[in-house]
């Protein structure tokens, strides 16, 4: 690495911020005792994704096989849970990882979060009126489902920041970007 003075004095190591999470003027790296909100949405999209592919491609595999709601449910689920951990490891294989410790990465990432997301995505839906008797063509399947997100979303942000604050979760992925 690099030395350079700093302006106020004394040489520093350097190091690229951007690699350890540090987003700018207020915002701290996520290993400090505060994390940014920025970096917890990030993580959270990026579970977010993972849930929406699986959860659309097990409904729409349930609807076409005629499934009742309960198994369409939890195949979606099980899909969001491989799809999550799947984008994760996607990024940690390119970064040298073998597939065995890949997984354990994704793991460690996404468990918490993936499993809080579905908790509120799939609460939502179940109380949305109609919501669970509405088909892939209908509207209303489509609204309730955006609408399900959106509290997963809401609901999953704030733990993972207060996971990536105390090194866990998304924070375990960082070191690999």
């Amino acid at each position: 690495m690099r030395q350079h003075e700093h302006t106020q004095g004394g040489p520093h190591e350097h190091h690229d911020h951007q690699d350890h999470g540090h987003q700018g003027p207020g915002h701290q790296e996520h290993h400090g005792s505060a994390t940014s909100w920025s970096m917890a949405a990030q993580a959270t999209l990026h579970c977010l994704t993972g849930c929406a592919i699986g959860e659309v491609v097990g409904m729409a595999i349930g609807t076409a096989l005629a499934w009742h709601n309960v198994p369409t449910m939890i195949l979606a689920i099980v899909l969001a849970f491989v799809f999550g951990y799947s984008l994760t490891m996607r990024g940690v294989l390119r970064a040298g990882l073998d597939m065995r410790t890949a997984l354990r990465v994704a793991l460690a990432a996404d468990t918490v979060s993936i499993t809080i997301m579905e908790l509120a995505d799939n609460a939502t839906i179940v109380v949305f009126p109609g919501a669970m008797d509405a088909t892939l063509s209908d509207v209303l399947f489509w609204l309730s489902l955006a609408l399900s997100f959106a509290v997963a979303f809401l609901v999953t942000t704030p733990v993972n920041r207060w996971m990536i604050a105390r090194g866990k979760g998304h924070a375990v992925v960082h070191q690999y970007h």
